[in-house]
C-alpha cells in the first residue's frame, strides 16, 4: 500500500513540474508550483527528513510563492505586446532538449551511486555526543559544518545588499515597494490580525525546539518573516526605511555574533568555529538566537524588493 502512494506522490509531482513548466498562463505555472513544492515536504517526510520538511514547506510553498506571486503582478502591469510574443520554436526546443539531457544525467548519476550509498552518518552519530545537541542537523550545521553555515548567511546579507543596488538613486534609503492599500474589512486584514500571534508563538517554538527535535532558525526564521509579510500586505504596517540603523544592526547582527564566536574558539578550544569542552551547545543556542532576526529581515526585505518610494510617497 505504501509502495502505491509513494509511486502515486512521485507520478503527482513529476505532473505538477512538467505543468509549472508548460503552462501557459503565469498565475496557473505559480500555483502549480506551489503546490510542487507542498508536495515535496510530504517525500521529505516519507525520507524522514522533517527539518528539510518544514524548510520546504515554508521557503519552496510560501515564501516563494509570494516572491513568485509579487514578480507576476509586476510583469502584468508593466508587459507590452511584444513581450507576450511566445518564444520562437527553435528556442523552445533547444531549451526542451537541454533539460531532457540534465534530467537523464541526474538519472544516470542516481541510479550510479555505489550501494549501500557513502554516508558521513555513522560519523556524525559517533560525534554528535560532543555537540551536546539532539538534533543531527543542528550539529551538522553549526559544529560540522559550521563555516558553510555562516557563509550561507553572509551570502543572504550580500544578496539584499545586491537587490537594494537596483533602486534609483532618488529613492535610495526609502521604503522597499508600493504601500499596500487594504481593505479593514477584508479578509486579508482579518487573517492580518489573527494570525500573526500564532504565527510568532509557533515560529518562536519551532526556533527553540531546533537544538534537540525537527525546526531551528532557518524554519523559524521562515514563519516569522512570512507573519512580518502578511502584516505589510494587509496595510496594517508599512515597510521599514532600509537606511535605518536599527535595521542594518539586525541584519548583520546574527554573521557578526557567528564570526565572534568563530574566532572566540581560537582561543578557547584552539580552532576557528570550535566550542570549548561543556559549552557547545550554549553556544550554538547563541548563534542561532543571533541568527533568527537576521534571517527573519533578509527573507522579508528580499521578498519586498528595492526601495521605491520616500517617506512622503
Amino acid at each position: 500500500m505504501n509502495g502505491a502512494l509513494n509511486i502515486a506522490l512521485a507520478a503527482l509531482i513529476l505532473g505538477l513540474a512538467v505543468w509549472s513548466v508548460i503552462a501557459r498562463e503565469i498565475l496557473a505555472a505559480i500555483i502549480g508550483f506551489v503546490a510542487y513544492g507542498l508536495l515535496l515536504t510530504l517525500v521529505w517526510v516519507q525520507l524522514q527528513g522533517i527539518d528539510v520538511a518544514l524548510t520546504e514547506a515554508a521557503i519552496g510553498g510560501g515564501l516563494t510563492g509570494i516572491l513568485l506571486f509579487g514578480a507576476a503582478a509586476r510583469l502584468r502591469d508593466s508587459a507590452t505586446a511584444p513581450d507576450a510574443e511566445p518564444a520562437p520554436a527553435r528556442v523552445r526546443w533547444l531549451a526542451a532538449s537541454v533539460s531532457a539531457a540534465v534530467s537523464a544525467g541526474l538519472i544516470i548519476c542516481v541510479f550510479s551511486l555505489p550501494d549501500p550509498a557513502p554516508t558521513l552518518a555513522p560519523a556524525v552519530a559517533a560525534n554528535i555526543a560532543v555537540t551536546e545537541v539532539g538534533n543531527p542537523i543542528t550539529a551538522v550545521l553549526l559544529a560540522f559544518r559550521a563555516m558553510d553555515t555562516l557563509l550561507e548567511a553572509i551570502v543572504l546579507v550580500f544578496a539584499l545588499i545586491g537587490v537594494w543596488s537596483l533602486a534609483a538613486d532618488t529613492v535610495w534609503g526609502g521604503r522597499p515597494g508600493q504601500r499596500p492599500v487594504g481593505d479593514p474589512n477584508g479578509m486579508l486584514t482579518y487573517a492580518a490580525r489573527i494570525l500573526p500571534p500564532l504565527g510568532l508563538m509557533i515560529g518562536a517554538y519551532i526556533f527553540w525546539v531546533g537544538a534537540d527535535y525537527p525546526g531551528g532558525k532557518f524554519q523559524g526564521a521562515t514563519l516569522l518573516a512570512a507573519m512580518w509579510l502578511l502584516i505589510l500586505l494587509a496595510g496594517l504596517s508599512d515597510a521599514p526605511r532600509i537606511d535605518r540603523p536599527a535595521l542594518r544592526i539586525g541584519l548583520v547582527l546574527g554573521p557578526l555574533a557567528f564570526i565572534a564566536i568563530g574566532l572566540a574558539g581560537m582561543l578557547t578550544a584552539g580552532s576557528v568555529l570550535a566550542y570549548p569542552d561543556g559549552f557547545a551547545k550554549p553556544l550554538i543556542v547563541t548563534i542561532e538566537l543571533a541568527l533568527l532576526p537576521s534571517l527573519t529581515l533578509v527573507l522579508g526585505l528580499l521578498l519586498l524588493g528595492t526601495p521605491e518610494r520616500s517617506d512622503e510617497q
